[in-house]
């Protein structure tokens, strides 16, 4: 696991599996750790690396109900968990679901874990809205399309985006079970604004971005949404993974997704 520092009050961290963030940002005495990374180690280190930065521990947020983000209970076992109304909601719908999916990926890559996913109470937060941290407030934004749910945080004495599963420069846009090209386009285009005032991005999956090259990734972004089904995959995105990413995007556009 990579750990790097945005900003005094922003770290992100970057799992060795499929690239994913997780953002721990503070305000003087509170803090809260953002999606999560992904293997067993990662997780253990987790604390470790907000003592020796000596960052505090308020609670847990989630940017949206994917499994790969929803770690952090295995970290900090007794911390609250915040999730965008949307998300609670899908958690509701697919009890279980994350746990599920979880052992399905640690059977998958012979992982063990020292226990199972548990994420017990699950505090719904307004979105649009905020979230208090210190003296000031996190911004929630809306951000469906990838999935039903979700939430991008903006952090904005830092100037730092947490955008969720959007703005990647590793993935192409994925349409998820749930998600819509047009609810993902609509996303994209309120967080433009946002964007375009960051110093810098940090993508649910990939490298934390400076400002001008997420805007140019969203922007590529948006042009290969509005061709679906027919376009071309980004030019740096076009590997084995992406191309079948994007087979299962244009099924699901043809579906009416």
């Amino acid at each position: 696991m990579r750990v790097v520092g945005l900003h005094g009050d922003v770290l992100v961290a970057t799992s060795r599996m499929w690239q994913t963030t997780c953002t721990i940002v503070r305000r003087g005495e509170e803090g809260f750790v953002i999606d999560s990374p992904v293997l067993p180690d990662e997780l253990e280190v987790l604390p470790a690396v907000l003592e020796h930065a000596g960052f505090a521990m308020s609670g847990l947020l989630a940017t949206h109900a994917d499994w790969d983000h929803l770690l952090g209970r295995l970290a900090f076992p007794a911390a609250a968990l915040g999730v965008a109304e949307t998300t609670a909601a899908r958690m509701a719908a697919e009890p279980g679901a994350a746990a599920r999916e979880l052992r399905a990926f640690d059977d998958e890559h012979y992982v063990d874990r020292p226990a199972p996913l548990s994420l017990g109470q699950v505090q719904a937060l307004p979105v649009p809205g905020h979230c208090e941290i210190g003296d000031t407030e996190l911004e929630l934004h809306p951000a469906d399309g990838h999935t039903a749910d979700g939430m991008a945080i903006w952090i904005a004495w830092a100037r730092v985006l947490v955008a969720g599963d959007y703005i990647s420069p590793v993935e192409v846009p994925i349409i998820s079970a749930g998600g819509s090209r047009d609810a993902y386009l609509a996303t994209l285009r309120r967080l433009e604004p946002l964007v375009a005032a960051a110093a810098h991005v940090v993508p649910g999956h990939g490298e934390v971005l400076d400002g001008p090259r997420a805007a140019a990734i969203l922007r590529e972004d948006v042009n290969y949404l509005a061709k679906l089904p027919d376009g071309e995959l980004p030019m740096a995105r076009r590997g084995a993974a992406q191309r079948a990413i994007h087979a299962e995007n244009v099924t699901r556009v043809r579906a009416g997704s």
